[in-house]
């Protein structure tokens, strides 16, 4: 890149100090998804910008055959939202089909964007081998990488927070975004991935948490409903017995504790189990006191969110967001003479 386009770079991020990421609605959310991601948007609502939407068109690249219950997912993200924090006052919280500027610049990326790009992105091959319980022969699927870039692009942010799997997909985004500014003029900033900490919460039966296993505890759980589920949870599977030595780094159990118990007892705890001195029950019942002070001040706020004040954050929210998505599309539109 030209020093003279470095400077128009550095000169789009400084107008843009904002941060943009979404979840698709597909069920509710689970203990996983905080220490994923929720975690990370309740510290970035402070740090910039911040807009966060709920993403049911991309649901349906791949549930597109039942959508019946799309507005309920929405609602119940949204729920999930609030509760651990986030702050429809210090950010903006929306639904992405209420933002119909999505599907104008998807659609005109898409003119732009060649196949060949779509058919390398790694996450379609893998998915279109290991999904075969639903049809992904579609252009929906296929095309993803460009609604997604168009989520992006439409809010000219400087950062997207991502895993370590989704870095294709922000190359993608700023190829794109590079093809538009080369046809049409300088328009889009290239946002920078930045990288969430991983966070290792695997289900209960030892298989990764998901809501298609029934094997999570989810956000909406009452302290009734995780009791039996942390009493059934998998541990060290060479461990059949409190008299026999145990494996933390092997456990199922404890990557818990070192998300939600103190450094100390984690260290008794690990002592106590590769010495045979704690047995699982006893470790299962510290993890159940920590879960259940850690959710205790998202279920108190929970109890007081209404459907009423959830469709009032969405309809604050969508507003908000199609004002500023509105200002990029005319930039959009003019930089392509379609003004």
């Amino acid at each position: 890149m030209s020093t003279a386009e470095d400077q128009i770079q550095v000169s789009l991020q400084a107008q843009c100090s904002r941060t943009v990421s979404g979840m698709r609605p597909t069920g509710p959310l689970h203990i996983g998804h905080y220490f994923g991601a929720l975690k990370n948007f309740v510290s970035m609502q402070h740090d910039s910008e911040a807009f966060f939407f709920v993403a049911d068109w991309h649901a349906l690249t791949s549930d597109y055959a039942d959508t019946s219950r799309v507005g309920e997912f929405v609602e119940a993200m949204v729920l999930d939202w609030l509760s651990v924090g986030l702050d429809p006052e210090s950010c903006t919280i929306f639904r992405q089909s209420s933002v119909k500027q999505h599907a104008e610049l998807h659609l005109l990326l898409s003119m732009i964007t060649p196949n060949s790009w779509l058919e390398r992105n790694p996450t379609y091959k893998e998915q279109q081998q290991e999904i075969t319980t639903k049809d992904l022969g579609n252009y929906g699927f296929l095309g993803y990488p460009v609604l997604m870039a168009s989520d992006i692009l439409l809010y000219r942010p400087s950062w997207v927070p991502v895993g370590q799997d989704q870095l294709p997909h922000m190359e993608l985004t700023r190829e794109i975004a590079r093809r538009f500014n080369f046809l049409y003029g300088e328009t889009f900033p290239e946002p920078q991935a930045r990288l969430t900490p991983s966070a290792k919460c695997p289900g209960l039966d030892g298989r990764k948490m998901s809501k298609s296993y029934g094997n999570g505890i989810y956000l909406s759980d009452s302290i009734e409903e995780i009791s039996p589920k942390v009493r059934s949870m998998f541990t060290d599977p060479a461990r059949l017995r409190k008299t026999d030595v145990g494996n933390p780094d092997v456990c199922n159990l404890f990557p818990y504790h070192i998300l939600l118990t103190d450094e100390a007892t984690q260290s008794e705890i690990r002592e106590g189990c590769t010495k045979a001195t704690l047995g699982c029950v006893d470790c299962k019942k510290i993890f159940m006191k920590g879960l259940e002070d850690f959710l205790a001040p998202f279920q108190e706020r929970r109890a007081q969110i209404t459907q009423a004040h959830i469709r009032e954050v969405l309809a604050y929210g969508n507003e908000k967001a199609a004002k500023a998505a509105e200002e990029t599309m005319q930039r959009v539109r003019t930089a392509m003479h379609l003004a």
